[in-house]
């Protein structure tokens, strides 16, 4: 995957991991329940697409719908000096990311347990990153408020979705499309980078 690790940054994946295992039992956090498939399926995904948002240069990210965290807490992880929001309404997964980001020490995490709708960001984000969340056109439709003109919306979805993308506003246009390779993932990966269309007058 071409993602160099620091010691400091494997023993903070292993223990959020141990963290979401735990949690998981009384949280019902993930579908998932053993921490090699966590592994795998939860932060090896979210490290998929550590080397292409790199490229975009970010200094602030929210990732929306972020459930136990992911990618958004494992990008945090990754880049200690890029602010990153996670936005969740669900209670309990938020108490989760509050206790996590207490238990690791990351300062550069806020956690948000609000509606995507009701967030009226004092400053636009750089990315907004979304797994699984909604279609494209929903997520689209939800977060515009969230990046300025120059702002990059990061969907991670499953097979590529030809269908939500013909159904995309005009006013976004796809910037590229990305086939994720996740070790010891068998399925299917795709991260698309979405931006405003910028009419010129």
């Amino acid at each position: 995957m071409r993602i160099n690790l620091s010691k400091n940054q494997q023993e903070l994946l292993l223990r959020y991991t141990q963290e979401l295992y735990k949690w998981n039992k009384a949280y019902n956090l993930t579908a998932i329940r053993n921490p090699e498939a966590m592994l795998k399926l939860h932060i090896l995904d979210s490290l998929s697409v550590v080397e292409n948002l790199a490229k975009l240069k970010p200094k602030r990210i929210i990732d929306v719908g972020t459930g136990a965290g992911l990618p958004g807490f494992i990008l945090a992880i990754m880049w200690p000096e890029i602010k990153v929001d996670l936005l969740d309404t669900n209670g309990k997964k938020t108490r989760f990311l509050n206790q996590c980001k207490h238990n690791l020490g990351l300062a550069n995490v806020l956690v948000l347990n609000k509606r995507v709708e009701q967030h009226q960001p004092d400053q636009a984000y750089d990315i907004v990153t979304s797994r699984a969340f909604a279609s494209i056109s929903d997520m689209l439709a939800g977060c515009e408020q969230l990046v300025g003109e120059e702002g990059i919306f990061a969907a991670m979805k499953g097979q590529y979705p030809q269908a939500e993308l013909d159904a995309m506003s005009k006013n976004y246009h796809l910037l590229n499309s990305t086939a994720l390779s996740v070790p010891g993932v068998d399925a299917t990966r795709h991260l698309l980078l979405i931006k405003k269309t910028i009419v010129k007058h």
